[in-house]
Formats: structure tokens, C-alpha cells, sequence
């Protein structure tokens, strides 16, 4: 909440000073040189709308991650302005806090239920398409280049060529792209990838359509473009299995001798 307060505060200050004069940067063919510029009656002023500048650009982005995605800018700022001057406001601070709570949340729930149910959607009219087949914890594949041989163990290490892409088309990852194949403990690794590459042998080629329950469930992974309760549709080449070595620890036992009694020795009594 506080970072939302903090943002909402930066979009009033930058549209508050709308009335100021934007400077220009001049450019020579490749070359770009930015002169200082002083366009306010002194450095605080300055200071101050560059701030907002640069605050108002970046909250004008995550604005765009608001559940729903619509909001009224105008209303934003006259919020913000009539808060910052002490003016009378349509509804108290906590009223304020209340509904705008109340408002994502139940944006929330809506945008999570779209994305559930365009996964849904496409999950049930992609199993019909022929060559697609569905396992029973709902993963589906399509082999796009069959190859006979040994397949990998959950336990194993396997190295593959991967692309994954949202339902959009948006490409998440590649290690094609890198030109660099990645290896990993196959256990180790989403579940949809732990079931399906098992189905695989090397040098065969699959397309994985992932639920988000066998994917990375209700939260979004920390740094990556992937949503939450996202689909997510993998090609992948297996390049090589290395299967887990189980060592088995050697015991060794000794035969423990009794040492002899020696001829003529007699036990003593009392």
C-alpha cells in the first residue's frame, strides 16, 4: 500500500507542474549533448520537477500493471492534489484506503479466473487437434521428432534444448536462442517437465502444453515475464540422459578369532 500511496503521489507531482516548459535535448547526427537548461526560478523548483519526471515515468509503466488495467488519470491527480493542498475531499483517508483495497482485490480475483479460464479454453480445444495426446494429471504433447531408445528416470540428469512461450506467443526463455543446452536433475525441475521428458529419448523432439497446476501454480516466479496461472507451451530436444549412479557402500566384516587357551594352564579356585 505504501508503495501505491508513494506512486500516486508522483504522478500528481509531475502533472501539477504541467504548466512549466520542457527542455530539449540537442542532437548532431550520432552524437547527443544535453546542456543544463534552466527553466525554473531556482534549483528547488528544478529539482522538484525533474523528480516527478522521473517518478511519474516509471509509475506511468506499472501503472499499466494495475488489475483490470484501467484506471482515470484525471482523477488520480486531482485525488492527489486535493490531499496535498488540505482541500475538501469526497471521502476520508481511510474511506480512501478501504475502497481502493477493496477495488484490487476483487480485480484480482476477476483477472486470475480470465487467466484460468483462457488456459482452460485452450487446454480443452488443443486435445482434440490431431497428434496431441493427454495424460492422466492433464499434461499434454505432441512428438515432433520420434526417436527409439532408453528413457530418462526421474533421478537422472538430463541436457536438452528448450523454448517456452505463453499462450500470446510471448517467448519466456530460450536455450536455443542462448545456443547453449542446459542440464538438470529431472526431479528437480517444474512437474510438467518431470512427467514429460520422461516420456522422451534422446534425439527425439516434444511440444509440452503445461497447465499451470503442473507450471508454476498461482505465483508468478520472481524476475520472470510468466504469470500467475499461466500456461506454458515448451518444445524440447533431449540431448543426453545421465543416469543417477547408486553406490552401494562396502562392509566389510571380520571374522573375530578367539585366542586359544594355553596347554596345562588351569583355572584358579578359591
Amino acid at each position: 500500500m505504501k508503495k501505491t500511496i508513494l506512486i500516486l503521489a508522483a504522478v500528481g507531482m509531475v502533472f501539477a507542474s504541467a504548466d512549466a516548459q520542457l527542455f530539449k535535448a540537442k542532437a548532431k547526427k550520432a552524437d547527443v549533448v544535453i546542456a543544463p537548461v534552466k527553466v525554473f526560478n531556482n534549483d528547488v523548483d528544478s529539482m522538484s520537477y525533474a523528480l516527478g519526471i522521473n517518478v511519474g515515468t516509471d509509475f506511468a509503466k506499472n501503472l499499466k500493471g494495475i488489475p483490470g488495467g484501467k484506471s482515470t488519470i484525471d482523477l488520480i491527480i486531482k485525488g492527489f492534489t486535493t490531499a496535498m493542498k488540505g482541500d475538501s475531499a469526497l471521502m476520508k483517508p481511510e474511506v480512501a484506503t478501504e475502497i481502493f483495497k477493496n477495488y484490487i482485490s476483487k480485480a484480482q480475483a476477476k483477472d486470475v479466473e480470465l487467466k484460468k479460464g483462457a488456459g482452460e479454453k485452450f487446454l480443452a480445444e488443443n486435445k482434440t487437434k490431431a497428434g496431441v495426446t493427454t495424460t492422466a494429471s492433464g499434461l499434454q504433447y505432441q512428438v515432433l521428432v520420434p526417436k527409439d531408445g532408453p528413457k530418462p528416470a526421474a533421478t537422472d540428469t538430463v541436457k536438452v534444448h528448450y523454448t517456452g512461450t505463453l499462450l500470446d506467443g510471448t517467448k519466456f526463455d530460450s536455450s536455443v536462442d542462448r545456443g547453449e543446452p542446459v542440464s538438470f536433475p529431472l526431479n528437480q525441475v517444474i512437474k510438467g517437465w518431470t512427467e514429460g521428458v520422461q516420456l522422451m529419448s534422446v534425439g527425439s523432439k516434444y511440444k509440452f502444453f503445461i497447465p499451470y497446476d503442473l507450471g508454476y501454480g498461482t505465483q508468478a516466479p520472481q524476475g520472470s515475464p510468466i504469470p500467475a496461472y499461466a500456461t506454458l507451451i515448451f518444445e524440447v530436444e533431449l540431448l543426453d540422459i545421465k543416469p543417477l549412479k547408486q553406490i552401494t557402500p562396502k562392509v566389510e566384516v571380520k571374522e573375530v578369532v578367539q585366542p586359544k587357551a594355553k596347554k596345562g594352564s588351569k583355572k584358579s579356585k578359591k
